[in-house]
């Protein structure tokens, strides 16, 4: 008992307090001490943030825990992430692995884990998706939203004006009275369209009626025979016109012999003259006598 001195236990309990210290700390960071786990790498050319002892995800579950970030000086521009998941978790190639920001900071890891049968060794390299996540799209999109933030404030701004405006009454007003006579014309196209287009209609239906009944009229007149009808007549009256064009005939000599005309117009000159003469010599022609003498 002599070993354990005042200063051998104090010694001992900073030891204890020293290691319980160490795994806390790790327990705390998500690092169990006492579990097997299996190491992996993740390459990435932008952590955005993500920091050591943040939690990797796979399907919303935690599986792991970043264990240290590494910048790659061999490949100036890349990092590595090195990962430490349950033994017993057994990652597919083609997997990939992507960053995805909170909403109050931070950034979590997160397996895509692929449907391959073929898996990675333990201290392979994991291929990271650099792809912009929802919070980084977020980001992209604040420019876009002040523009339409300024066109909004224009917008109520001109809204503002135009309701100060004085003549926005009257405006109103008129609006009110265009409204009324829309109602008004309503109301009498309502009863046209109620009282005066069914006569309208009817009389259309009557009108209809009576086409078709011509039509059938005109389909039951044989037109054949009447255009032969008129053939013939046309025909008469060509060969009469030839009849009057020619000489051989008497209304024909009367239209085309001049001397017929000019003995005509001679005769009824005479016949003039006689008349003129008889009304200034009436002696000369007819005696009269009341006791009968010649």
């Amino acid at each position: 008992m002599k070993y354990f001195t005042k200063e051998v236990k104090i010694g001992l309990t900073g030891v204890v307090a020293l290691v319980v210290l160490f795994i806390g700390i790790n327990f705390l960071k998500g690092i169990n001490l006492f579990k097997a786990s299996n190491t992996y790498y993740i390459e990435f050319a932008d952590i955005k943030g993500l920091a050591k002892s943040s939690p990797v995800f796979s399907n919303g579950f935690r599986i792991g825990t970043v264990n240290d970030i590494i910048y790659n000086y061999q490949d100036p521009g890349k990092l590595l992430i090195q990962i430490s998941v349950n033994e017993n978790m057994r990652i597919p190639k083609g997997s990939t692995a992507r960053l995805d920001v909170a909403v109050l900071g931070g950034c979590d890891l997160h397996l895509d884990l692929s449907k391959n049968t073929e898996f990675h060794q333990v201290g392979d390299t994991i291929k990271g998706d650099d792809k912009k996540g929802l919070m980084d799209k977020a980001g992209d999109m604040v420019p876009q939203m002040e523009q339409i933030i300024g066109k909004v404030d224009t917008l109520l701004t001109t809204l503002n004006a135009l309701i100060a405006n004085p003549n926005l009454t009257g405006i109103l007003n008129d609006a009110k009275g265009i409204t009324a006579n829309l109602n008004e014309t309503s109301v009498q196209l309502n009863d046209l369209m109620k009282n005066d287009l069914p006569q309208l209609t009817d009389k259309l239906n009557t009108v209809g009626s009576n086409v078709v009944t011509l039509t059938n009229n005109l389909n039951q007149i044989d037109i054949q025979a009447a255009m032969s009808k008129v053939d013939t007549t046309l025909n008469y009256i060509q060969l009469m016109s030839e009849k009057m064009n020619r000489k051989d005939n008497s209304l024909g000599l009367l239209l085309n012999d001049s001397s017929l005309y000019n003995n005509l117009s001679q005769t009824a000159g005479s016949a003039n003259n006689l008349l003129i003469d008889l009304k200034e010599n009436p002696k000369r022609y007819v005696h009269f006598s009341l006791f009968g003498k010649k």
